[in-house]
Parts: structure tokens; sequence; C-alpha cells
């Protein structure tokens, strides 16, 4: 009876372990499974270290930990899925096959994505020299001509900013690089602060524009303010927005408060936009 269990004990381990074998379709796939998980939480400690370490040190350029992060993240992606094509006997024995040809077929993919290891290069170069940063403003030359925006995103291949009206510019690292570039720094604050003003539908209109354009014109000045505008008109309120600028990037939360804090105050006592207990909104 006991020789009879330990059968099926053997029978059923084997039945297991054949499954794990890398050299079956079944083992091949819970090896991909199991190397894609280890890849992922390699890749996400590593970011979470490099993020840590850089920070704790006193380096906190996000250009250069950003940067780091993708770049490891490759490198780790690469290492793992070449330990798993090492360790499947097919894939190996593709390798080893395509060995021969493959001082041939790098030439031709050398030749190919030059311009894709051009960014890569030139990612690398921009992440050492820093000659911009997450953040700050570039004033660049795109096909449509002059365009200026906030550095967003610094990847591997390409350069993203974000322009005043909304609009994305795209710029290759290599183009980027090696391409005249205006650096405004965060000094400069083309962006127009809007606050959102809620009132009664039976507001009077006019009255509060000019109550608006008046408390902007005294706190952030005259030739800083762009308009208010009428932008929504529902069943029960009114929503206008007030536009203004700041001198430079480093006042636009201060201004944007004082505004906050003055104009409730203004506009109870003109006592516009309150209909019963129905209260003036800014946002």
């Amino acid at each position: 009876m006991n020789e009879d269990v330990l059968k099926e004990v053997r029978v059923g381990e084997h039945e297991v372990l054949s499954f794990l074998k890398p050299d079956t379709l079944w083992g091949a796939l819970i090896y991909l499974i199991l190397f894609v998980l280890m890849a992922l939480i390699v890749s996400r400690v590593f970011r979470a270290a490099v993020n840590a370490s850089m920070t704790r040190a006193g380096h906190v350029d996000r250009t250069t930990i950003s940067f780091l992060q993708q770049f490891g993240s490759v490198l780790i992606w690469l290492l793992f899925l070449s330990l798993y094509a090492h360790l499947i006997p097919m894939l190996r024995s593709i390798g080893t096959a395509v060995l021969a040809g493959a001082g041939v077929v790098s030439v031709v993919i050398g030749l190919a994505a030059q311009s894709t290891l051009g960014n890569l290069v030139a990612g690398i170069s921009i992440a050492i020299y820093r000659p911009f940063r997450l953040g700050e403003t570039l004033q660049v030359t795109a096909p449509t001509g002059t365009d200026i925006g906030v550095v967003e995103i610094i990847s591997l291949g390409y350069t993203t900013l974000r322009a005043p009206d909304g609009h994305r510019i795209v710029l290759p690292n290599a183009i980027a690089a090696s391409q005249v570039t205006i650096n405004l720094n965060t000094s400069y604050a083309p962006w127009p602060i809007t606050i959102t003003i809620h009132l009664s539908r039976d507001a009077d209109i006019e009255a509060a524009r000019r109550l608006a354009l008046g408390v902007a014109s005294e706190i952030a000045g005259e030739q800083m303010v762009v308009g208010c505008f009428l932008t929504k008109v529902d069943a029960a309120t009114i929503t206008l927005e007030l536009r203004f600028k700041a001198a430079d990037a480093a006042s636009r939360d201060t201004l944007r408060s004082k505004m906050l804090a003055a104009l409730p105050n203004s506009f109870a006592d003109a006592k516009i936009g309150s209909s019963g207990a129905e209260l003036p909104a800014f946002s």
C-alpha cells in the first residue's frame, strides 16, 4: 500500500516537473511569466532606489533621476530577456544559428536605426550636460516657426514641451541637443492665471465683470489683466472666468491666493451674484 502511494506521488511529482521543463511549451510559458514578473519587480525596486538614493544625497535634479530610471529599466528588461532566451533551448538554438550572421544584421539594424540611436545618444548627452531641465521654459524652432513651451518629459528618445495654449511640442533628442535653444528658465510665465466665478442666474453680469476686473487690476496691475469672460450659462447659475498674468512663475501661486481672498469680500460688499441663501463661488 505504501509502495503504491509512493509511486503515485512520484508520478504526480514527475508530471508537475514536466511542466517546468524549459524545452516544453508549457514550461516556456511558465518561465516567461516568471521572468516578466521578476523584471517588473526589479525595475520598480530600481526606480524607487534611484529616486531615494539621489534625493537622500541632496541630488534633486528631476531630469537626471528620470533619465537614469528609464535607462536602468531598459537595461533590466534587456538582461531578463537575454537570460530567458538563454534558458529556453529553442531560443538558444535559434540564437546560435543566427550568431553567424549577427555582424551583418547588426550593421543593417544600425543603418536602419541610426536616427533612433542618435536620439538615444543625444538623450544621454542631455542628461549629462543638462542644457535644460524638467520644468524649465524653452524657446525652440518648430516646423511652424518659433515656439515656446515648458519641458514636461525627457525620455530616451524624445523631449516633450507643453506650449501656453496647451499643445505639445515633441522634439527628437538629436534635434533638441543640436539646435539653438533659448532657455527662458522658470522666470518666464506666459500662462494666464484663471479664476472661475459662479454666480446666481439673475446676477448682473456686467457689474460682476467690472468688479472682478477692478479687483484684478488693483492686485495684479492693470497691464497684467487679460479679461473677464462669460463661459457658461445654465438654468441656475452663470460662470465667469477671470484671467490675469503674473510677473514671473514664482509669484503665480501667491497672486492667485491674494485674488481668491479679495474677490469674495468685494462681491459680498457690492451684493453681486447672491440670490437668497446662494452665495458666489470662486475657484
